[in-house]
């Protein structure tokens, strides 16, 4: 029997009672005792926490008397003992999950960095949870309850209507309640970790060998070596070919029939990660090659045959496998009974329909065909589908890729080179240079085995750690872009949470917030290198960069949006069934949107990105982390100190996203603000 079906086994048998449901009668009677104990001003807090401990109480917790004797024995009636508990989960929930935190990155260590082969059993520590048995625990120990029966589990609904009215300690009191609002037993999270970094690893190695790539004539248009992670590296490849200005139109034309037979599983399975063989993505054919330009142990080995045969929907099956083991909480999860509510009103903080309107409200702008008719004068062509990922905007353009490809290089050489100057960068970024130091010291920099993230510390005694890619001849472009983006998020995870009140408010409100102040980082990396300066021309082509780019990322996340609800429509479809909805999605989405645009349909690039595989619906917060950065962006210049700011705005903690961007800016999220900008940039701009 499977992990998955294994654990599923166990719903039944761990949600069933310990006794008949506690009566009305009996709850009621504890609930007396406590206020003749410690008064009327109690009444609501003994009533709400013996339902909250009600609610999650099981067979193997005890029978009646032992309900009875946790409630009479924990129950906080005074200020005193209520603030002792508060400020022990605090430290202690710390404690753990920091050093949790630390374990996991240590077992996955080999499997997560450039350090040479990664073994069998570096892919068993990479699937291992330390903190999987935890919640578990909390609730055999009886902590867990305790909690429960002294602070409050507030619904979304509940913490946006009345949230504004709290102190920083309420707040901090809802968090702490949330951490035991789903009881999930132990198996269920050990699946989600082995589906994780089983996708994880399956993505971390898809590179495509582009020298290996030919047309009917056997002419190869990329240089030696070039090997790029799908779809990361693609992508940026596909940016940076507009400075080619002989090969750059034919380079794109290629990958994007890579992407797409990417997408449908086309893709014949001896290509991936293979600098044995020779591809041509247009007919498929596949043969060995005679080139050699891969270094020892770099890439699989070369296959005993050679042969077409597509990759067998390897894809679709990895993400079934997350969606299956995202699936397996849904029974411990009462306020939010899917993974889709889960990601939006847990993860996000916000409504998925809010979420999608934003999103729409974009890829349908009457702006888009005024900025696509822009690109269209610039490029001198019409546009074709890979120019969603049109890189024009951005003064990078003025620089070929080889060329700051040799800057980068030069000055970071290693991993080791970037953590030495990150303090100057971060003087560059308008901090002082105390805090500079100060942050610099709290980041640990590595050398990425994919294209690279940032690892936050969840202790304030632990750091940060930024990964990216660092090839044998040093730091290329695309990496360094890359670290920029992940120092974005390193210094967001430092200030919030080492300069945080309140353990359980560390954090932003979502993701999409540490995204979006990543991409103000990210936005300035070739001022970083001393290669712009900005201007009022500048400042209108970034505004041009972000809304195009916010286009883009939209109809990607809508697509994976509908993907889910269709997963969840169809909980067991096959790899081929998913495969086949997914690629319909992705025409749908483009032909409602972008079609109109191109001038061609049934499109599946929006289908393309790895972050579908193994990241549990993650996509949607980048488009919401681009409306974000420009809110963000737009208030730092108005302050007119980006390090100030960006402190300032990270020690908010992770308060409802309106909430925290009206601290920041003054206003909620939304699209208003870049869209409105977008209109004066066109002014600029022709």
């Amino acid at each position: 029997m499977s992990r998955i079906f294994a654990a599923a086994a166990l719903v039944a048998m761990l949600t069933a009672p310990a006794f008949a449901q506690t009566s009305t009668e009996s709850m009621q009677k504890l609930e007396n005792e406590l206020v003749t104990k410690y008064g009327e001003a109690q009444r609501a807090r003994a009533q709400r926490g013996i339902k909250q401990v009600a609610q999650f109480w099981r067979a193997e917790d005890g029978d009646q008397a032992a309900f009875e004797d946790l409630v009479r024995t924990h129950f906080a009636g005074d200020q005193a003992a209520l603030d002792a508990l508060f400020n022990r989960m605090q430290f202690v929930l710390e404690s753990i999950g920091g050093h949790m935190n630390e374990i996991a990155r240590d077992m996955r260590w080999q499997s997560d960095l450039d350090l040479g082969p990664v073994l069998p059993f570096d892919e068993i520590m990479a699937g291992y949870d330390p903190s999987a048995h935890i919640n578990d625990d909390f609730f055999a120990n009886k902590l867990a309850f305790v909690v429960l029966l002294n602070f409050p589990i507030t619904s979304l609904e509940q913490r946006l209507t009345e949230g504004e009215k709290w102190s920083r300690r309420q707040w901090a009191e809802a968090a702490l309640a949330l951490y035991f609002s789903k009881r999930v037993p132990s198996d269920v999270n050990q699946e989600i970790a082995r589906a994780s970094a089983d996708s994880s690893q399956y993505v971390a190695t898809y590179n495509i060998w582009m020298h290996h790539l030919v047309d009917a004539k056997g002419n190869r248009l990329f240089a030696p070596k070039l090997r790029l992670l799908e779809h990361w590296n693609l992508r940026d490849e596909i940016k940076a070919d507009y400075t080619d200005t002989k090969t750059g139109l034919a380079k794109q034309r290629a990958i994007q029939q890579v992407m797409e037979r990417i997408v449908d599983q086309s893709i014949p399975e001896v290509v991936v990660d293979n600098p044995n063989v020779d591809w041509n993505p247009s007919t498929n054919e596949v043969k060995a090659t005679t080139v050699k330009d891969a270094d020892p142990g770099e890439g699989r080995p070369a296959p005993a045959t050679i042969t077409n045969r597509r990759e067998p929907d390897t894809r679709y099956a990895k993400i079934l496998e997350t969606f299956k083991a995202s699936k397996l909480v849904d029974p411990y999860s009462p306020t939010a009974p899917t993974h889709i509510q889960r990601s939006f009103e847990e993860g996000r903080q916000m409504l998925e329909s809010r979420v999608k309107a934003m999103l729409e409200e974009v890829v349908s702008s009457p702006l888009v065909p005024r900025v696509a008719k822009l690109i269209e004068k610039r490029l001198g062509r019409p546009l074709e589908p890979f120019d969603i990922w049109y890189n024009g905007f951005r003064s990078s353009s003025k620089y070929t890729e080889d060329e700051l490809n040799a800057i980068t290089r030069k000055k970071y050489p290693t991993a080791e080179a970037y953590k030495a100057d990150m303090v100057n960068l971060f003087v560059k970024l308008g901090f002082t240079k105390e805090k500079a130091e100060y942050l610099a010291k709290n980041i640990e920099v590595d050398p990425a085995r994919g294209s690279g993230h940032a690892l936050g510390a969840q202790r304030r005694g632990d750091n940060a750690h930024l990964r990216t890619r660092v090839n044998a001849n040093g730091m290329d472009y695309k990496g360094y872009n890359i670290a920029v983006h992940e120092m974005g998020h390193n210094v967001e995870q430092t200030f919030s949470l080492k300069t945080i009140d309140y353990y359980t408010l560390q954090g932003v409100p979502n993701t999409a917030f540490t995204e979006a102040l990543a991409f103000v980082f990210q936005a300035k990396d070739l001022e970083l290198l001393g290669l712009a300066s900005p201007s009022a021309e500048s400042r209108a082509l970034q505004t041009l960069n972000d809304f195009w780019g916010t286009y883009e990322i939209a109809g990607v996340a809508l697509t994976e949006m509908a993907m889910w609800h269709w997963m969840y429509d169809h909980p067991n479809a096959a790899p081929e069934e998913l495969k086949n909805a997914t690629v319909q999605i992705a025409k749908d989405v483009w032909n409602q949107y972008y079609a109109p645009i191109f001038k061609k349909k049934d499109v599946v690039l929006l289908g393309v990105y790895a972050h579908m595989v193994n990241n549990f619906l993650y996509l949607p917060n980048y488009p919401i982390g681009h409306l974000i950065a420009f809110q963000i962006e737009e208030q730092m210049e108005k302050a007119g100190n980006v390090g100030a700011e960006f402190e300032r705005m990270a020690k908010y903690g992770s308060l409802p996203p309106d909430m925290w961007m009206k601290n920041a800016t003054g206003a909620p999220v939304g699209a208003a603000a870049l869209l409105h900008a977008v209109e004066k940039a066109l002014q600029v701009v022709k």
